[in-house]
């Protein structure tokens, strides 16, 4: 496990954080969640009371400045305004070290209401993050919970440039 606990994660709009859970259970020490309710982070610590409480970051994701090696994207982007979409790809892109890594799911169909969650399309997520990432993989999502099978993208995009 030691290589993993040199890795900074950051799971922004964590809400239950429930991948955060997951994580730390693995051994994974550097796991970072941000989210500005401070009732999700509470309700996070009453499952995972010994989860180092400077490893949760009550605040707004667009005005964060740390470096991570790994961001995990769960539902947090399917959350905010499409509007502001462009400006988490590129924030998403400064908070990485040279050669970090976006991994995640997207929705990749159509809802029958207003979100949230905004779904997407694949030309959508393509030009929003093809200026900051090299696609390294960005497909259908093989393993989704019955009720969104066939509705997931599975990505993995490492940042570019220095």
């Amino acid at each position: 496990m030691r290589h993993f606990e040199l890795q900074l994660v950051l799971i922004p709009g964590a809400g239950n954080a429930y991948e955060a859970e997951y994580l730390w259970k693995q051994g994974f020490k550097n796991v970072f969640v941000l989210d500005f309710s401070n009732a999700a982070m509470q309700s996070f610590l009453s499952r995972l009371p010994d989860f180092p409480k400077s490893n949760i970051l009550i605040e707004d994701f667009f005005k964060h400045e740390e470096k991570y090696d790994l961001i995990i994207e769960q539902t947090f982007f399917t959350s905010i305004f499409p509007s502001q979409r462009k400006e988490y790809a590129a924030k998403t892109a400064e908070l990485l070290k040279a050669g970090g890594k976006l991994t995640g799911l997207f929705f990749n169909h159509p809802f029958n209401f207003e979100g949230p969650p905004y779904s997407g399309t694949v030309e959508e997520y393509q030009a929003l993050f093809s200026p900051y990432y090299k696609f390294e993989i960005f497909e259908d999502a093989y393993n989704s919970i019955k009720p969104r099978i066939g509705r997931e993208l599975f990505f993995v995009l490492e940042k570019q440039g220095v």
